[in-house]
């Protein structure tokens, strides 16, 4: 009996050498952060030409010990596009901070630069930038903002003293990713990474900080290790493996393993092929759809290097035959997995409720939530897929 085809909206691109990466801190017994960890965080900050590279637990980890290092608290505001996945938002609320959100331009599916203005203000600590899917945000112009902001508070309201706003970077979909030349990663102050399954690269789960501040580097090591002055590898290592480090700060358990390194050094010496590949058909995609009229392909400015993580379609229902939703729904039929692009978290309840925020209040990342569509683009996929899932996208009639 012939198994039905079913194509995965992601799968992880794993084999022979990363089974056998996971012998080394097995048999070394280093189980922990260590020598991997510290040989992939090498690697990652070579390949996005960066100072320092810091792996932690996940992505949300990363986001966290990045407001924190900026000082973020109580009483500060964050500003964050509405279209992203929730812990981008969640990250500050951790921090006692209150998230500000902005719309997103439809064209790229990032945050809309004119809108940022309006939302700045004395309180603004910080704002994350979102390379969403793969595409980097607009740095330069964020940039730009950001320094007409700071000059408009030169001379700031008595009792107040402004300071400069951090931008760090939610590459968590950009590894890989280049924007004028330069890698996601070390565009802002604080650069965030995944390493999700669903990310090009993945070491099931983890996720990196970057930056080139040296002193932002030294206080994110000791936050990921609860504020440890020292790392566990260089205790063991020491002459004196018997004395404790000193705590002279709060810190966190966000620690990647050893087992995650290796694995995640392996993925890393692949990522360039990886995104090749995606490229590849990437374009054979917008190709094919490109005389659609209901389907607007992704947007790639010049000047800038997709990282595809996903690929993502937005439908436009008054000339669709269909729905998104049923679409998604016959794709699913046809073993084509679909998934939307994120969500609007302005429209998730939590916010919804807690900050009195309508879905209107910002229409398009209102519009994405609800007609984007994610189609499978992976490095296990084979030519034959690619051609099956635009087969039966151009059968929806």
């Amino acid at each position: 009996m012939e198994t039905k085809k079913y194509i995965q909206i992601s799968q992880p691109c794993m084999g022979q050498e990363e089974w056998e990466a996971c012998r080394i801190p097995i048999f070394s017994g280093w189980m922990t952060q260590g020598p991997q960890v510290a040989a992939f965080e090498k690697l990652f900050a070579e390949i996005h030409q960066v100072k320092h590279a810091i792996a932690v637990s996940n992505c949300t980890t990363a986001l966290h010990l990045a407001l924190v290092a900026a000082g973020v608290g109580p009483g500060d505001e964050v500003i964050v596009p509405a279209f992203t996945w929730v812990s981008t938002a969640n990250a500050i609320l951790y921090c006692g901070a209150k998230p500000v959100f902005v719309d997103i331009d439809l064209n790229t599916f990032n945050i809309d630069v004119k809108q940022i203005k309006q939302a700045l203000t004395l309180k603004t600590k910080a704002i994350i930038p979102v390379h969403l899917f793969g595409l980097c945000a607009d740095i330069d112009a964020i940039n730009d903002v950001l320094q007409e902001h700071a000059l408009a508070y030169r001379v700031p309201p008595p009792g107040t003293t402004p300071m400069r706003v951090a931008i760090i970077e939610d590459g968590a979909c950009a590894s890989g990713a280049i924007y004028k030349g330069r890698p996601a990663g070390g565009l802002g102050d604080i650069g965030c990474f995944s390493f999700h399954p669903r990310k090009s690269v993945t070491t099931g789960e983890g996720g990196m900080l970057t930056t080139n501040d040296d002193q932002i580097a030294e206080h994110l090591n000791q936050l990921r290790n609860h504020g440890a002055s020292i790392s566990e590898e260089q205790r063991h290592k020491g002459p004196k493996p018997y004395i404790l480090p000193e705590f002279k700060m709060v810190g966190y358990n966000y620690r990647m393993t050893d087992l995650q390194g290796a694995v995640g050094l392996v993925q890393l010496k692949k990522l360039r092929g990886f995104i090749d590949y995606r490229n590849k058909w990437a374009q054979y995609f917008s190709e094919q759809f490109s005389e659609i009229p209901w389907i607007k392909t992704p947007v790639t400015p010049q000047g800038y290097q997709h990282g595809w993580q996903s690929y993502v379609l937005l439908i436009d229902e008054s000339k669709s035959p269909v729905s998104r939703n049923d679409m998604m729904e016959y794709l699913q039929q046809q073993g084509i997995a679909t998934r939307p692009g994120t969500h609007a978290v302005h429209m998730l309840e939590y916010y919804a409720k807690n900050y009195n925020i309508r879905p209107e209040d910002y229409p398009n990342a209102k519009t994405a939530d609800q007609k984007s569509m994610t189609i499978p683009l992976h490095n296990m996929m084979e030519e034959d897929d690619f051609k099956y899932v635009v087969e039966k996208i151009k059968e929806i009639k």
